[in-house]
């Protein structure tokens, strides 16, 4: 099955209002492509959940800049002045999550749990308004799923029926972010045929991805 779509197709995908879930760790691994084509859109009122908010000149920090985005949850925002500063005026919700407790409530969505648990957070500003559990009379939090309308992600090969291999460190939140959203568009650095692809180095299953665009260095 060719999955594969053009970027105008994908922006007719894209409405105000959507929670969308975006891969890479400081522009590292994110589809680039994708975010351009919402920056040209204009959507507005998004909530984006990433690693991070990137630089005000690359990646989500874009959409930032553009105010776009009504809410962030992210791990860290120390990259992107503009995230820090539109938080401080009041312009932008920004919902802190430590990094591994992120990942895990994306594992989480993606595999149908209920939540997990964590000590990560306990005895700080973290653990305001949620549930602890204990267990063998140890304390944890529970941190609930977290899914997504739309996941956004990146592939350095994609074949075109959305199998994905992501080289080195731009693996990152894409594979986790690809199992949990509703409507999943990786965009791939280099398109191949079906079957190219060794299944032993697929990262990202087709299973999961709806459609792949082709981001520009692919033509």
């Amino acid at each position: 099955m060719n999955k594969v779509i053009d970027i105008e197709k994908f922006s007719n995908k894209i409405k105000d209002g959507m929670t969308i879930m975006i891969g890479g760790f400081l522009g590292n691994g994110t589809p680039e492509t994708l975010i351009d084509a919402i920056v040209e859109k204009g959507v507005k009122n998004l909530t984006i959940i990433a690693n991070d908010t990137a630089f005000v000149d690359k990646g989500i920090g874009k959409l930032i800049v553009n105010k776009q985005v009504k809410k962030v949850i992210t791990s860290h925002i120390g990259t992107n002045k503009e995230t820090g500063r539109q938080l401080n005026a009041g312009e932008l919700e920004v919902v802190l999550v430590p990094q591994g407790t992120l990942a895990e409530q994306v594992r989480a969505g993606g595999a149908g749990l209920g939540g997990i648990l964590t000590p990560t957070g306990l005895g700080t500003i973290v653990e305001e308004n949620k549930q602890k559990i204990v267990v063998d009379g140890k304390e944890y939090l529970l941190e609930t799923p977290i899914r997504a309308d739309v996941a956004l992600i990146a592939g350095s090969k994609v074949d075109k029926s959305g199998n994905a291999y992501h080289t080195k460190s731009t693996r990152n939140f894409n594979p986790l972010m690809a199992t949990a959203a509703d409507l999943v568009v990786v965009e791939a650095e280099k398109v191949v045929e079906i079957g190219e692809i060794d299944p032993d180095v697929v990262m990202t299953l087709g299973i999961f991805v709806d459609f792949v665009v082709r981001g520009e260095t692919n033509g």
